[in-house]
């Protein structure tokens, strides 16, 4: 089986709930995604999808990954897209670094070898380890009053697990997450996430201030040092996400004891390829896993199912829907969600079926 033909999309996905808010105003409308479909010369087609969130976040940005995809793909031409290996040492050869541009190439190419095989992508990534993932919502940052009205919501809707937005002025975050707290039922999973937003000084004021309430701290500084540096004086459990931008990222985070549980994007590392790769050593290194990504719909989601369920479910914090974000559709069959919990959509591959007509067409294709 060899690739054919690659065609690449442009698809805005606005968010179901408005502007999605971080700290020090970092604000996105929507997902700016790319969708790729990779055919083979039997006439299978393999689908992936990217979205940055906004230009803040990583060291991604949409223009950039719809330049690369045109960059790269005629290299994979007449490739086998099923040596998922060689096909991600091909692209690391002919485009040095940018890891988030391969990744819907890379996602195609999983989806395309599994459905090739007739068989699940969670079954390629070492198997199911459960039916469905416990979801978190994400509490984003705005008034004391706003976050904790959401917060009630949130549970009130049946979910467990909050992420909520810290990294502002910290004693404001310290009132929202008091606030926060104070208003979901006890027992209520708190994550709050600096998304890289303070200096260990900063850090170490928020955590000494809340030491009453319990929550995981998740990414408080830029470094791996400096989230260490707060760990140091830390009682509770660290998760470190942004830190987390390659293999070399996980294994200093392990050798320093920087983190207690790691949040692995697929986009940022360069698709499920190097996912899955960081994410089974990660397990067996003793990390709590999250597996997920920067933005997207049912694409992206699925992949982040799989990748998912195939951890070891003791091993496993949570896992998000983006689908159920954004307020555009671009496939049926989408990854069920019941409750608070997601599962694996049925079917071969990603066990979504893309609608191409929702798409528009094509910015690009290569190949015949």
């Amino acid at each position: 089986m060899r690739i054919k033909t690659i065609k690449a999309y442009h698809v805005v996905q606005p968010f179901v709930d408005g502007p999605y808010r971080m700290s020090k105003g970092r604000i996105a409308d929507a997902f700016d995604a790319v969708i790729v479909a990779i055919t083979s010369d039997s006439g299978l087609t393999g689908w992936g999808e990217m979205a940055p969130l906004g230009n803040f976040y990583s060291p991604a940005f949409a223009a950039g990954t719809r330049a690369g995809v045109m960059e790269i793909a005629a290299h994979l031409l007449g490739q086998d897209p099923r040596a998922l290996a060689s096909i991600g040492r091909l692209m690391d050869t002919v485009f040095k670094g940018h890891p988030y541009i391969k990744s819907a190439l890379d996602m195609a190419c999983w989806d395309l070898a599994a459905r090739a095989a007739d068989v699940p992508v969670v079954t390629l990534l070492g198997g199911r380890e459960s039916e469905t993932a416990e979801l978190y919502k994400v509490v984003t940052h705005g008034t004391v009053d706003a976050m904790a009205a959401l917060a009630k919501r949130i549970v009130k809707d049946g979910f467990h697990r909050l992420q909520v937005k810290v990294g502002g002025n910290v004693h404001d975050d310290v009132e929202r997450v008091t606030a926060v707290a104070a208003s979901v039922p006890k027992g209520t999973v708190i994550f709050c996430d600096a998304n890289a937003g303070w200096t260990p000084y900063q850090a170490r004021q928020f955590t000494d201030a809340t030491r009453a309430i319990d929550y995981t701290f998740e990414q408080p500084c830029t470094t791996i040092d400096e989230c260490m540096s707060v760990r140091r004086s830390l009682d509770k459990p660290m998760v470190l996400d942004e830190s987390v931008a390659s293999l070399d990222d996980m294994l200093d985070i392990h050798r320093k004891g920087a983190a207690d549980g790691l949040t692995l994007k697929i986009s940022r590392l360069g698709g499920v390829t190097k996912t899955r790769q960081i994410r089974d050593l990660a397990v067996d290194l003793g990390f709590m896993i999250t597996v997920e990504d920067t933005g997207g719909a049912e694409i992206d989601t699925s992949a982040m199912a799989h990748l998912s369920l195939s951890t070891p479910e003791e091993r496993r914090l949570h896992a998000i829907a983006f689908h159920e974000w954004v307020t555009v559709r671009t496939a049926s069959n989408m990854p069920p969600v019941s409750g608070s919990r997601m599962g694996i959509p049925d079917g071969p591959g990603l066990g979504i079926d893309v609608v191409p007509e929702l798409l528009g067409r094509p910015f690009f294709e290569v190949g015949s």
